[in-house]
């Protein structure tokens, strides 16, 4: 019985590989410290992972912003408004690769960043690969070959991760039409066949392919792609032993598919599918090992050993111990470091810490559960065994978790408190009393949060500052924020939530069954990294959250000033949430919380009220089967959220990476009375679907791309707002950028609002010469 790890964070211990990056995208470090510090993080990993016991230590899952970027640089499908980037003197491989990921403007040259979206049903994102006909690839980057090399130097043989071909290419968008991406594979597939003679030549023996898109529904040819590419790969080098990882969901239709490639080990994920075990176990082919992706990778409770021992033994009965290996249920990018870093118990108290594990803990219960199996461990292995059972147990009788008025609230639900009073139709008509332009402009929400600002909050919490001096110093923002959004014309305003830390774990840190931890941060996407809040109990808002600094912006002004919230399946996604009970009762009880907030800002005179639902989207579930149960209750618990307020107020809500062809009857099904969505990576192609549709609310599309450094020009979003008029009523139309600006510095942002004002005034001076010319005529 082996142990294996699917990947590592890659964030660094302390967030290491964030502040290099961004010191570097700053000009304030040179890229052989950034090369060193990754190198720094890389043998860190490594070396905690052979210390601990696991026997398959994986290489190439460490990335300076993206694993599927990576990817794309190694095969070279690096688009060709790039070439310039590449041919500019002084620029190397990495800011190459930083220009594929956040665009690139300077030296004369504006090029703009890939697509970036969800990876499955995650809150990590990733860059997309863009496919011409006829893509050609070849080996660009030698990056995987290179770590492991790395790894060997330091006396370690690792295990070399490769997104699989069929996976990378379902991953990525045709940029043209007459072609399926999928037909690509016969142009891809040699580069991974030279990669592998590569690691062939420095006597690799397992080689990873991850295929999450085998827990996925697929056509025909897809499957077919399938059997072709791994016949191939196991023509070519019948010596390497390829390990096939699935995971997110079960492998369903696509079972026999699967159990029949050609590879040596199969991996499953039992935390997400554990029903699948019985299916597979009698599906597999002689000699396959059988990987368990046993403990979670996703979520940081502690993992049920007596359980899991149970499942293992089930596998161990059918097909022996030496095809058995122990795994996390995937990677575990998605899990915070150490939970060895909390030592404050503000935070996370004792109890609800003995609840948890991250990813260095996670490692260690694959090891013990071998050695639990084995009975290799020593005395102590079985103390841990005892002690875990404890934990468990304390768990399930605490009396912190359950609050029986909540419960009885969510009971009483009836279905008119998830109704609007009235229709959009006739909401609209009332609204306009709030006598908005066409082509209102606004924001999403937040302003830049400076180092400045961010060390206000940490003096703060440490107590260098008291609430007085450090409200002194937010008002003092705030006013500032106000003052120059009603310089620069914008119609409605925001307060910049210069209070808030993360537009969750603020929320999380106001009620009542979340705890938090100081250091548990995972990546979303490049440097950006989070620090999703635990849900561990019950949920209820004790009082309000955001009326203070909301109504206190909104006394600086004439102009509206929107209100902003989280909605409740942002909330629920963007956390570690409790596995007791299902997800969708946790969810209906964060709506209630956000209705109390919705109905007392409504009250404190806030007519516009955005209550953010980006991650509805990523909740979906991976298989088509499931989709109605869960949209049936995540849209409830939005409208839950959004329906205790009179008709003249103004529901807005916010989406951002998102693909919503498939579920466009259910954002309509929510019913804000405006929604903002991420358009403009994609030129406005997300707003097809509601162009289809004939979306009857109204909609703001992105028309500049926030995650990106660069500033467009007043042209460019005109042009956008063209193409969003072409397809949308220009009566229907917000001006608005595609996310909220926190991560972004006020020179770029003044800069970009600045023109994306004058966007909107130019479309409304074009449309009223427009009118005035079909008058005279």
């Amino acid at each position: 019985m082996l142990t294996q790890n699917l990947g590592y964070p890659r964030i660094g211990s302390h967030r290491e590989l964030k502040k290099i990056c961004e010191n570097y995208w700053a000009g304030k470090t040179g890229y052989k410290n950034v090369l060193q510090v990754g190198k720094n993080i890389r043998h860190e990993n490594w070396k905690l992972q052979q210390e601990t016991g696991i026997d398959l230590i994986p290489s190439n899952d460490f990335s300076f912003y993206d694993h599927v970027l990576d990817h794309s640089l190694t095969f070279g499908a690096i688009p060709k408004r790039y070439n310039e980037v590449i041919l500019k003197k002084g620029n190397t491989e990495l800011d190459l690769y930083f220009a594929m990921a956040r665009g690139y403007q300077k030296d004369g040259l504006d090029v703009v960043a890939m697509e970036m979206t969800k990876w499955f049903d995650t809150n990590y994102h990733y860059i997309v690969p863009e496919f011409q006909k006829d893509q050609p690839f070849k080996l660009f980057s030698t990056k995987i070959i290179d770590e492991f090399y790395e790894a060997k130097q330091l006396g370690i043989t690792t295990k070399p991760v490769l997104i699989g071909p069929i996976t990378y290419l379902l991953l990525g968008k045709e940029k043209e039409s007459g072609f399926e991406k999928i037909d690509l594979i016969k142009n891809l597939l040699p580069v991974y066949l030279e990669i592998l003679t590569r690691l062939d030549a420095l006597s690799v023996e397992y080689v990873q392919f991850d295929e999450p898109f085998l827990a996925l529904d697929l056509s025909e040819k897809e499957q077919k792609a399938y059997e072709y590419a791994y016949k191939e790969i196991r023509k070519a080098f019948p010596r390497i032993k390829l390990v096939l990882a699935t995971y997110f969901e079960g492998l369903g239709n696509n079972l026999v598919l699967t159990t029949s490639l050609p590879v040596n080990v199969l991996h499953i994920d039992l935390v997400r599918a554990e029903s699948q075990l019985a299916e597979v176990l009698a599906q597999l082919k002689e000699n396959t090992i059988l990987s368990l992706g046993i403990v979670d990778g996703r979520n940081i409770w502690k993992n049920d050993f007596e359980h899991s021992i149970a499942t293992i033994n089930q596998a161990i009965e059918k097909i022996g111990t030496e095809r058995v290996w122990i795994a996390p249920s995937c990677s575990l990018i998605h899990s915070p470091v150490n939970l060895e870093n909390e030592t404050n118990e503000e935070n996370l108290t004792a109890e609800v810490k003995q609840w948890l594990a991250f990813a260095k803990q996670k490692i260690a219960e694959i090891v013990t559960l071998k050695k639990l199996i084995t009975n290799e461990g020593p005395a102590s292995t079985f103390q841990k065994l005892e002690e875990n059972k404890k934990a468990l147990n304390n768990r399930k009788t605490s009396k912190s978790i359950h609050n029986t008025i909540i419960k009885e609230r969510v009971a009483n639900l009836k279905a008119e408190d998830s109704e609007r009073k009235s229709p959009f139709s006739l909401r609209k008509i009332k609204q306009q009393q709030l006598n908005l332009p066409k082509y209102s402009t606004t924001t999403i929400g937040s302003f830049p949060q400076t180092a400045e600002v961010r060390s206000w909050r940490a003096k703060f919490k440490n107590g260098t500052f008291t609430e007085d001096e450090y409200n002194t110093l937010i008002a003092e923002e705030t006013a500032k924020a106000v003052k120059w959004q009603e310089e620069i014309d914008l119609d409605v305003l925001v307060h910049g939530e210069f209070e808030r830390n993360d537009m969750v774990e603020y929320f999380g840190e106001q009620l009542e069954g979340f705890a938090f931890s100081k250091n548990g941060w995972v990546q979303s996407y490049g440097s950006r990294c989070v620090k999703p809040p635990i849900i561990y109990g019950d949920i209820s808002r004790p009082q309000p959250m955001t009326v203070k600094w909301t109504s206190y912006a909104q006394s600086l002004t004439s102009k509206y000033m929107k209100g902003m919230l989280t909605g409740p399946v942002t909330i629920l996604q963007w956390s570690f949430v409790r596995n007791d009970q299902p997800r969708s009762e946790t969810c209906t009880q964060i709506a209630l919380a956000i209705r109390d907030e919705v109905v007392d800002l409504e009250n404190a005179g806030i007519k516009i009220i955005q209550i953010d639902e980006p991650a509805i989207r990523e909740g979906l579930p991976l298989k088509k089967k499931d989709w109605q149960t869960y949209l049936n209750w995540a849209v409830n618990a939005f409208k839950i959220s959004a329906s205790g307020v009179d008709d003249e107020t103004q529901i807005h809500t916010h989406m951002c990476y998102s693909e919503f062809n498939d579920i466009i009857q259910n954002i309509a099904d929510m019913d804000a009375d405006v929604i903002t969505i991420e358009t403009s990576r994609s030129q406005m192609e997300l707003l097809d679907a509601f162009a289809d549709f004939k979306y009857p609310n109204e909609i703001g599309p992105g028309v500049y791309d926030i995650h990106s450094p660069r500033v467009p020009k007043k042209e460019e979003m005109v042009h956008l707002l063209k193409k969003a008029k072409a397809v949308i009523p220009g009566d229907q139309l917000w001006v608005n950028p595609d996310c909220g600006l926190k991560t972004r510095g006020w020179d770029e942002t003044k800069k970009a609002l600045i023109e994306m004002v004058e966007a909107a005034k130019e479309m409304r001076k074009n449309e009223a010469v427009l009118t005035q010319e079909a008058q005279i005529n």
